[in-house]
């Protein structure tokens, strides 16, 4: 809402247009009301006019009565818009500075209504919203809208000329193995994989009575080559980024032939790698002296936000999927634009996936949040540790939603005094403790990985290495890249 008393402070852009409207209703003011339903929503001004320098003034309108019957008139005419999302409280006439001015409120259109278009043409007339001015889509992103109308999500589709052969099995086993260790005694556990498939919407018949793949099983358990054939656009792409001289540090693709390529995979490739940004802070400590708790609200929220991302992705759309990991922070790009608003999706209880089927399959492995409350998950971890808000952004021409989430690097004093074999200090020994406990588990850990593990820094780490080689207590052997640690010892 604007405060139209200062019209003068505003400037038309995404969502804010005005129109003088001297002669009427201009032709333009309906390309504005597509673009502002199919956008984010906006306020059209009529009787309201941009200066040179870019500040609005209201001028008025003759007869806004007239104006106000003739917009309803038209708007309501389906030969002119496709459909009408107005009510009477979006339109009124307001007095600014002893002018008259009508106010129209375009509502975001819900996904179920797009595309909003004019003149009985879809793929000619169909507008979106792009800084101060309406812009016709091209016709592949009025077929996003178009796929996101119904109910049926886009991966319930059983892909009719694709056989069973398309799935690479190992990660569909890798797949029931975690879900055995999620979901101990779970009634599918006995079935075979067909069955398996079958309970998980991953396969469906088909009219020639045939068992098929649905479009979640092919990108969740499918072979990349497979995934390609029905999704060409299909790609995914983790970045990481910690080291400046370099383009990268490593980097994941599904194009590589060097795993399955699939969505599934992807996940915890991805998801195992983000956890070792060395500014993600991982706490190290043990429950009833064995089990190790290593799980924090930043890691839930790195999960539903990596969730979210696949999700919600357009997989027929443009640029594919798109993850960096920098020191600083973290970004994510999926094609595909959020399907509710994001103060729906902000405020949580609004559930709206773009691949339903996908949601569930990740659900049975306790990832993912089916009510809702995903995003305010994220938002609230951010804030418990202080670090700067996240943001959603959404980008069109190709349609892509892009989830920034910065960290805030953990600071800490420089270690001073290297402290001697036989010191007694009873927090290097907890350093000592950790660090054996930590690679007699992983003992191809980087020192990078160790440091983020146990919650030190690095030159602490570096520090007692040294001294637990000098106690004999730890070696190492090959290189130092490809080499691993070997722990000779027990310890209490």
């Amino acid at each position: 809402m604007i405060n139209l008393n200062n019209l003068n402070k505003y400037r038309e852009g995404n969502r804010l247009e005005a129109k003088k409207a001297a002669g009427g209703l201009p032709n333009s003011l309906w390309a504005t009301y597509s673009s502002f339903a199919n956008t984010n929503g906006g306020m059209i001004l009529l009787g309201v006019e941009e200066t040179n320098d870019k500040s609005l003034v209201a001028v008025g309108v003759d007869s806004p009565e007239k104006l106000i019957s003739d917009f309803w008139n038209t708007v309501n005419s389906s030969q002119k818009v496709s459909l009408n999302i107005l009510l009477d409280k979006h339109v009124r006439i307001e007095n600014v500075d002893g002018k008259r001015i009508v106010i129209i409120e375009v509502p975001r259109a819900d996904r179920a209504f797009k595309p909003v278009f004019l003149n009985e043409k879809p793929y000619a007339e169909t507008y979106r919203r792009n800084g101060e001015g309406d812009y016709r889509c091209t016709r592949e992103v009025v077929e996003a809208m178009i796929r996101d109308k119904g109910d049926r999500t886009q991966d319930m589709l059983v892909l009719l000329k694709m056989p069973l052969t398309v799935f690479d099995y190992d990660s569909l086993h890798r797949y029931r193995n975690r879900m055995k260790v999620t979901r101990p005694g779970h009634v599918w556990e006995e079935l075979d994989d067909v069955e398996f498939l079958q309970k998980l919407g991953a396969i469906g018949i088909g009219e020639d009575d045939k068992w098929h793949p649905t479009a979640a099983g092919l990108l969740m358990f499918g072979s990349e080559y497979e995934i390609v054939r029905e999704y060409p656009q299909y790609f995914l792409d983790y970045q990481e980024h910690f080291d400046a001289d370099v383009r990268w540090t490593d980097r994941i693709t599904s194009s590589s032939g060097e795993w399955s390529g699939n969505v599934f995979d992807f996940f915890y490739k991805t998801y195992n790698k983000l956890i070792q940004n060395p500014n993600i802070k991982i706490p190290f400590k043990m429950e009833s002296g064995r089990d190790r708790i290593d799980d924090t609200p930043v890691h839930k929220a790195l999960r539903e936000a990596l969730a979210n991302c696949l999700i919600n992705a357009d997989f027929y759309g443009t640029r594919g999927i798109v993850i960096r990991n920098n020191l600083d922070g973290i970004i994510m790009e999926n094609p595909g634009d959020f399907r509710v608003s994001f103060n729906e999706a902000l405020s949580g209880g609004v559930s709206s996936p773009r691949n339903s089927v996908i949601i569930k399959m990740f659900n049975l492995l306790d990832i993912g949040e089916r009510s809702g409350s995903g995003v305010p998950l994220i938002y609230h971890a951010w804030k418990e540790q202080e670090w700067n808000e996240p943001t959603y952004t959404e980008q069109f021409e190709p349609d892509r939603t892009i989830l920034r989430l910065l960290i805030k690097a953990q600071i800490k004093a420089p270690n001073k005094t290297r402290l001697k074999r036989n010191d007694s200090n009873d927090s290097f020994a907890l350093i000592e403790k950790s660090i054996l406990e930590y690679l007699s588990e992983h003992p191809g850990a980087t020192q990078i990985e160790l440091a983020a593990a146990i919650g030190k820094s690095r030159s602490a780490v570096q520090d007692s290495i040294a001294l637990l080689k000098e106690k004999g207590l730890l070696d190492r052997e090959g290189a130092k890249k490809n080499g691993r640690w070997i722990v000779k010892t027990e310890y209490t």
